[in-house]
């Protein structure tokens, strides 16, 4: 007896050792529940209460500098379903007249129609026309649930392919996808709103409070450097000269102003059309697009949505001479650029055993002066100035100049030089490097560059973007020009520049004079590549020489017109583009 009272004891007390520990449990639980993860939890039984439809705000405005529209959001409308809010008897009838106003497939509405789910969307960005023949339909029938119909937003370029590579697209979801859209996103895109009510698991609407808006907060808009009418003028010139040269790869011109490192146009050509960005963009393109397969259909659109002036290096050539006459003019190897027989062309010059030739190695130039060494364009006079000043100091002033780093512009997918390593630098190598082969560079790089010695010597961070203006105050807020550093002396500047005045009076840029004008400038030609049998032609120019307010870059991949690929033979700019 006294045995079964104590088992029966130390079952109860294990019993009720159990129930308090499940009791501590469950308290412990509860205390996770309300206090630890109180607030996700809340704000999951929220989400799953309410059922939401974003509204997208309207995308910022992108303006040139004088205040012309080159990017804008135009008003459109979505349209949504509720499938557990339409009757079932009513589905087919409301897939019908859908896919009839919206032009739609009937199969695929009424699958969207008759699901199991909260909300399907039906149609994206669709004109307010078509929008209003619904909500006829929908009042002639009594429809008030079951269709949503919300103000939406879809980029609109209105110059089509003006400035293509600067600007760039959006995508479906009015996200940018390249250029300053890219760029600048979140500045422009602005906050999405809302449109939210209570639902019960199916999606059926609980109590009356309606729906609760949460407005959008529109993106702010940009104001650009960029001058549309010199823009025009660019590209409707490049056009010209790609096409008179026969360019079989293209060309891209740049016009910077060097006092405030302000782009006032950027072109490449080919281009494309903005409001249709996912279209072929030639002729010879729009004839063979529909025999294409998607690889081939990518590879052909991301080559021309390439911003090449920032993209893509190449040797810039005997352009590139400017900035070894001004290193050796800064660091006093060379004082007086008239100095009649400092310099001697024999046809070419020998570097540890190598002969480099000069360009006119047929009929040398002879005894020249540093001015006429630029106006000749002859590559015996800077290699030998790259010779006096030594690998350390030279590479010195390609750091100075900007040209061992990127420049800084705000525009996306920018590439940085190539150049052989310092320490891997001998005498050949400085020698091509001087007259300005065997190394590569961005068109930006030289126009930021030859800019400094534009405006007196200081290395200026290039940009795109001068002004954003909030969307909610109108509060502008200005852009300051970047001075990055201080490359070259005034006195050096205005030598540097009287001798490229001289290149185009009477050296080899004489097409680029324009009456009324003091310009100056320096051809180029390089390879494009070894054993490629291909050339890259270039200019670079400077006005007024009084005090620049541009300096011009144009550069024409692989000319293979009549005019051939030498760079005083196609300048193009001359009479037609006094920017």
């Amino acid at each position: 007896m006294v045995n079964v009272n104590i088992s029966t004891k130390k079952r109860m007390r294990t019993i009720l050792f159990v129930i308090f520990m499940i009791i501590i449990m469950l308290i412990v639980r509860l205390f996770f529940i309300q206090i630890i993860d109180g607030k996700r939890l809340s704000k999951m039984a929220y989400e799953q209460q309410t059922l939401g439809r974003s509204i997208n705000p309207k995308r910022g405005t992108i303006f040139d500098s004088t205040g012309q529209v080159l990017a804008q959001s135009s008003t459109v409308e979505t349209v949504t379903v509720n499938p557990v809010n339409i009757a079932k008897q009513d589905k087919e009838k409301f897939a019908k007249k859908l896919s009839e106003i919206f032009e739609l497939d009937y199969e695929k509405t009424l699958k969207k129609v008759s699901k199991r789910s909260s909300i399907e969307t039906i149609a994206k960005k669709v004109d307010k026309e078509k929008t209003d023949e619904l909500r006829l339909w929908m009042q002639e029938n009594g429809v008030t649930t079951g269709i949503n119909i919300d103000e939406d937003t879809k980029r609109y370029y209105p110059n089509n392919s003006l400035a293509s590579q600067i600007i760039g697209f959006c995508g479906s979801d009015n996200q940018g996808l390249d250029g300053i859209e890219a760029k600048y996103d979140k500045i422009l895109s602005g906050s999405k709103g809302a449109i939210k009510r209570h639902t019960d698991a199916k999606g059926g609407e609980i109590g009356d409070e309606g729906e609760a808006y949460v407005p959008a907060i529109n993106g702010n808009d940009l104001i650009l450097t960029i001058d549309m009418n010199i823009q025009s003028i660019v590209e409707k010139y490049l056009e010209e000269a790609c096409i008179d040269n026969v360019c079989t790869d293209g060309g891209n011109i740049i016009a910077m102003n060097p006092q405030n490192g302000d782009i006032l146009a950027m072109a490449t050509y080919p281009d494309y059309n903005l409001n249709d960005p996912y279209a072929a963009y030639t002729d010879e393109l729009r004839g063979i697009w529909d025999t294409q397969d998607q690889g081939a259909k990518t590879k052909s659109l991301q080559a021309v949505w390439r911003n090449r002036a920032i993209t893509d290096t190449y040797e810039p050539g005997s352009t590139f001479k400017t900035i070894t006459a001004s290193a050796a003019l800064e660091e006093g190897i060379i004082t007086d650029i008239d100095k009649e027989g400092q310099f001697a062309c024999t046809g070419g010059i020998e570097v540890t055993g190598v002969r480099i030739k000069c360009w006119r190695y047929y009929r040398p130039h002879g005894a020249e002066s540093l001015r006429q060494g630029l106006m000749n364009s002859c590559n015996p006079v800077f290699i030998g100035l790259g010779q006096k000043m030594g690998v350390t100091s030279y590479y010195s002033y390609l750091e100075k100049f900007g040209l061992l780093q990127r420049t800084g512009i705000d525009l996306p997918g920018e590439a940085g030089s190539i150049f052989l390593a310092k320490e891997k630098a001998g005498p050949v190598e400085l020698a091509t490097i001087s007259f300005g082969q065997r190394f590569e560079i961005t068109p930006i790089q030289l126009v930021t560059a030859v800019s400094s010695i534009a405006n007196g010597g200081n290395l200026l961070q290039p940009r795109v973007v001068k002004e954003i203006v909030d969307s909610q105050t109108g509060e502008r807020n200005k852009i300051e020009t970047k001075i990055k550093s201080t490359v070259i002396s005034k006195e050096t500047s205005e030598k540097v520049l009287s001798m490229m005045e001289s290149v185009v009076s009477e050296g080899t840029g004489k097409n680029a004079k324009v009456a009324g004008y003091r310009i100056g400038g320096k051809t180029g030609t390089s390879e494009d590549g070894v054993n490629t049998n291909k050339y890259v032609t270039s200019f670079i120019g400077v006005a007024p020489i009084e005090n620049p307010q541009v300096v011009l870059l144009v550069t024409l991949y692989n000319p293979t017109g009549e005019g051939g690929h030498q760079g005083g033979e196609w300048v193009i700019l001359g009479t037609h583009c006094n920017v």
